[in-house]
């Protein structure tokens, strides 16, 4: 009878080494290697005043992990204590060995001589520390175990300590065979593994409650923090599966596993986990100790926003509609007003793929501020500037808003807000055209330290926020030509988002669009063309417009004008004007090379008056650029001249270093067609100073390898030291004209007859 008594109420599970005494409701158990934390325990006990004030503060700080991590091998712990203490790590291998190599009742009296830790006035140990409750639990764990329990667990100690000696025994005899470059690559081979610490959790016996749970958080922290320092989905997963084998009701270990299965964007074992965590959530009755009978309605209500928003990440738009539906009638029945704002947060969301509307989340941002719930108002108004930035919006009024959310994030010290209200600045200057602020802004997230305390020493600098900046800051060195800056931090994204990780398209966009802009500047079109799938595979909307780009460089005119007008009325469709505007400058441009200059006209004021509209300042200048070029080539340079004054500052103070060559380039056409009327002093002059501009264009196109516009202001500068007489200028600047000539085929378009 007493072995079915046990195996209905004690259910003793021994595996590897593992002894399972969840005993009535304890949630821990005892494992040999726990017992070689208690013999470290007592031994720190012993030694008292012989050890050194800075070993006690390693020791101490060594001690939490050890308690609240997983189980490992006796050689790990052995080298964790010795590099804190390497006399206690020598006293624990010889008490374990007695142990061990000693009888069963040497076992009994280890565990009669713990409770003398808290005896005396003074004890070793409180009991209410945390080493005291892990004592405590370890003693009730032990006192609870039947006799056969005991004598498994003995037998578990002695296997423990037999495996590291067998361990030890190997290396020292593969130390004697094997040679020194043999024995360098082994060490190389054990540093490799040490930060894989986590992947050793895998042993086929459960974890305790205390250990799942640390776990759990630490992992669920790394994901959220430093995706790369998590264990691999699949490393992942394999433990959430063990967790689950013991303690299928485990609702956090199934929430972990959907968080997991959305970092490879599996759509079904996420939305599998996510129902099992909520079914699981009301099962265990957690939700009901702490809220009454409302318990079961909250799980529900919550289950359902959580499925509306799974649904809306993978695009599901209609069936996260019907769950967010279901969500708010539950809400609404049971009176909660929490659970209603994020509802109605969530209904902006799906509605703005319909329409453009902010009443619904201005109502959000106000009833978020009177509920008290300073995270959501917080994203709220956020949202709200990013969606008048896109109408437009001033600039200064943004910022207002911005700072107002910013007094919320440091009043309640929302650090994960704080960070991304930076990036989004940093994206908003970016939009309007002013790099420099957007630098700044950059470069103040980056030098900025977390206020959120992050476990196991990761700081919270993995987050979609700093990859956003990174990819601005890797976008701005690009156009200012230091293309090695740019590479270096791409370099650094990789290895911080890695290509598996879920912020990784951020980086792979803005790198295969600096590969296609530097291949475009050095006349590579062909190079150019073969990025072009990966950037739509990335951005589709990207990949057409830099297709009709390279068609158009290779005078392929009416397949880059069919693409453009297909692009064109997609983005009128879903109102990306930025994008709008530059497709415009586009069909301009080939309306130019097809002679058509009369027709660029109405195209040009149209982009004209919607980069004024919206506040899009560089883009703006960029097309008074164009328009001054229109009116050069229709023979009214004069004017050109005027109107260059009112784009030349912004450009020069804020574009890109290829806007820039641009520009002087155009300014010193614009002289020159407009000294044609002068005085012949007066037109020497203007002539001069046009090849000073000219100068200036060619260091900017150098800066960037723009080899074609280089070879086409090399030879509008000869024509003009030919014009004044300058021979030997004139015949370097042919011959510099020559070499590069003769590396660019010709593109079919008169060389003074073109502004980009």
């Amino acid at each position: 009878m007493a072995s079915v008594h046990e195996s209905l109420y004690f259910n003793p599970m021994m595996t590897n080494g593992v002894v399972h005494a969840n005993v009535f409701g304890i949630k821990d158990w005892v494992t040999p290697y726990k017992m070689a934390l208690l013999v470290l325990l007592s031994e720190l006990g012993r030694a008292g005043a012989q050890l050194g004030l800075l070993e006690r503060r390693r020791l101490n700080r060594l001690l939490l992990p050890l308690l609240q991590g997983p189980d490992m091998p006796l050689s790990r712990l052995r080298k964790a204590i010795e590099e804190s203490c390497p006399h206690l790590a020598s006293s624990v291998h010889i008490r374990l060995k007695l142990m061990a190599e000693g009888e069963l009742k040497d076992m009994e009296q280890f565990f009669d001589d713990l409770s003398d830790s808290f005896t005396g006035t003074e004890p070793e140990v409180h009991k209410t520390s945390v080493v005291g409750l892990f004592l405590r639990h370890m003693i009730l764990a032990y006192n609870k175990l039947s006799f056969s329990q005991v004598y498994k667990l003995y037998t578990a100690l002695q296997q423990y300590f037999q495996n590291d000696e067998k361990k030890n025994g190997i290396d020292e005899n593969d130390m004697e065979l094997t040679n020194t470059e043999e024995l360098e690559g082994k060490m190389e081979k054990e540093e490799l593994d040490v930060p894989l610490r986590e992947e050793e959790i895998s042993c086929s016996g459960p974890l305790s409650q205390k250990q799942a749970e640390y776990f759990l958080s630490q992992q669920a922290s790394l994901l959220k923090n430093d995706e790369t320092k998590a264990l691999t989905p699949a490393s992942l997963q394999k433990e959430l599966n063990n967790l689950l084998k013991f303690n299928p009701d485990f609702a956090e270990a199934h929430y972990l596993s959907y968080l997991n299965s959305l970092r490879v964007q599996d759509v079904f074992s996420s939305t599998h986990s996510l129902l099992h965590y909520f079914d699981r959530l009301i099962l265990t009755g957690a939700e009901s100790k702490s809220n009454g009978d409302e318990g079961y309605g909250r799980s529900l209500r919550y289950a359902a926003l959580n499925l509306a928003a799974l649904h809306c990440r993978f695009g599901h738009y209609q069936q996260a509609e019907l769950a967010l539906q279901e969500a708010i009638r539950i809400a609404q029945e049971s009176n909660d007003h929490v659970c209603l704002q994020h509802c109605l947060s969530w209904l902006y969301i799906l509605e703005q793929k319909i329409f453009d509307s902010c009443v619904l989340l201005e109502h959000s941002v106000n009833k978020s501020l009177h509920f008290g719930l300073p995270y959501l108002a917080s994203l709220g108004i956020q949202s709200l500037v990013q969606q008048r930035a896109f109408a437009g919006k001033a600039a200064n009024r943004l910022m207002d808003a911005l700072k107002d959310s910013d007094l919320l994030h440091w009043k309640h010290s929302l650090s994960e807000l704080i960070d991304i209200s930076i990036a989004q600045k940093t994206a908003i200057w970016r939009l309007y055209g002013h790099s420099t602020m957007a630098l700044q802004q950059a470069q103040t997230l980056l030098s900025m330290n977390s206020l959120e305390a992050v476990n196991v020493g990761v700081q919270q600098n993995n987050t979609e926020s700093f990859a956003v900046v990174l990819c601005h800051l890797a976008e701005l060195h690009a156009e200012q030509g230091y293309f090695a800056a740019a590479s270096e931090i791409l370099k650094h994204l990789e290895e911080r988002f890695p290509p598996n990780s879920q912020h990784a398209q951020l980086w792979m966009l803005f790198d295969q669009k600096i590969q296609f802009e530097r291949a475009m500047n050095d006349g590579r079109y062909h190079i150019a063309d073969s990025l072009v799938a990966g950037i739509t595979a990335l951005n589709s909307i990207e990949g057409v417009y830099r297709k009709a780009i390279v068609l158009k460089a290779q005078n392929q005119m009416s397949e880059a004008h069919k693409l453009l007008q297909k692009l064109l009325i997609h983005c009128q469709k879903i109102k990306n004007t930025e994008m709008v505007i530059s497709v415009l400058l586009s069909i301009a441009e080939l309306y130019w090379r097809s002679s058509c200059h009369t027709i660029a006209l109405p195209v040009l004021l149209q982009a004209l008056a919607l980069s004024r509209e919206y506040s899009l300042q560089y883009l703006a200048s960029e097309t008074v650029l164009n328009l001054a070029f229109s009116q050069l080539i229709l023979g009214i340079p004069e004017q050109a001249l005027n109107i260059l004054h009112m784009a030349i500052e912004p450009v020069l103070a804020h574009g890109a270093v290829l806007d820039k060559g641009r520009a002087m380039f155009l300014v010193a056409k614009c002289q020159v067609a407009s000294a044609a009327s002068y005085t012949p002093q007066k037109k020497i002059e203007a002539l001069e100073s046009a090849i000073l501009n000219l100068n200036e264009a060619k260091t900017y196109f150098a800066e960037v390898d723009s080899k074609e516009q280089l070879r086409d202001v090399l030879y509008f500068q000869a024509r003009l030291f030919h014009t004044l007489g300058k021979t030997q200028e004139r015949n370097k600047c042919a011959m510099f004209f020559r070499q590069l000539h003769q590396e660019l085929p010709a593109h079919g378009v008169p060389l003074i007859n073109a502004f980009k």
